[in-house]
């Protein structure tokens, strides 16, 4: 009896795709035939080249045809109309899954064109780099990182099982959590973070002597301001998609930011101490937490 994940499609050959393919060939080699799929012929090339996939084409609905589950790897505003166009093609009892960082969005505007017969099964992997496109895909870029799913009530236990399994071959560590909670953990944890360090890169616009202040820029805020550098497409994308809970952890950051300005200009020092040493305590608590998690000592760096 053969795999029901035999024939795997990738939709988007990008960072997240391109390290998808390579992962999966990585752990199954021939037991998997896998299509990758994109509207940029190069970055198919590359993907062939690599190992990404076996079979390439621009052909979104003849690359879906025979596949068994489809991943669905593209910016998540145009997921919609992707899977609208591609609709008719899948097969029942197919699988369709995504890696888009917004789910409540995704699953309201999937499930409105899902097809009879196939299956949903909504994921996001907390992996990336700064750096995006096929050239940055790695086969290990999964390993070890939280990859997420978000199936509900509705959702075939079949066929959650098998995206599991699946993801397993990555070398994720899977859970499990409603779309709602999802949105709200990543808004904190993901979304403003890349943000804040969009925002103090776009702080040197103000500098009182921009030349000087970029040329002493430091390791310090190098590592701050690294994910800056992210693909902005996509993260216009995820803004639009996830914007009440983006937008209300950007509130409370912004009035921590204004409770901060407000005791350096007071001269407060127990104020300014305090904001430092609880961020320095909690910080410490989580790499403790991870460090218990991993079995692993982890560097706490300066």
């Amino acid at each position: 009896m053969t795999s029901p994940a035999e024939r795997i499609a990738i939709i988007g050959m990008g960072l997240i795709g391109g390290s998808l393919g390579l992962a999966l060939k990585a752990a199954r080699g021939g037991k998997i035939e896998i299509t990758g799929m994109d509207t940029n012929e190069l970055s198919l090339v590359k993907a062939r080249q690599s190992g990404a996939a076996d079979i390439v084409t621009t052909d979104f609905k003849a690359g879906v045809i025979n596949a068994d589950i489809i991943f669905l790897c593209t910016p998540v505003l145009q997921v919609a109309s992707l899977v609208n166009e591609i609709a008719p093609y899948i097969k029942k009892g197919a699988i369709l899954t995504d890696t888009g960082s917004t789910k409540g969005y995704l699953i309201e505007q999937i499930t409105a064109v899902l097809p009879e017969g196939v299956h949903y099964v909504p994921g996001h992997p907390m992996a990336g780099r700064e750096k995006s496109g096929i050239e940055a895909a790695d086969e290990t870029l999964f390993c070890d990182k939280w990859y997420i799913l978000t199936p509900d009530a509705a959702s075939d236990a079949q066929a959650i099982d098998t995206v599991r399994r699946v993801i397993g071959w990555t070398g994720a560590k899977i859970t499990v959590m409603e779309a709602c909670q999802h949105d709200w953990c990543t808004a904190l944890i993901s979304h403003v973070p890349h943000i804040g360090a969009a925002a103090l890169v776009n702080l040197l616009e103000h500098a009182h002597d921009q030349d000087s202040s970029i040329k002493l820029a430091g390791g310090g805020f190098r590592d701050t301001t690294r994910i800056a550098s992210s693909n902005a497409d996509m993260w216009a994308d995820i803004c639009i998609t996830n914007s009440g809970p983006i937008a209300d952890s950007l509130d409370k950051f912004s009035q921590l930011l204004t409770q901060v300005a407000a005791a350096v200009r007071q001269g407060d020092r127990t104020s300014i101490h305090t904001f430092f040493a609880t961020a320095k305590k909690r910080r410490d608590e989580l790499l403790r937490l991870e460090e218990a998690a991993n079995g692993q000592p982890l560097t706490n760096g300066h």
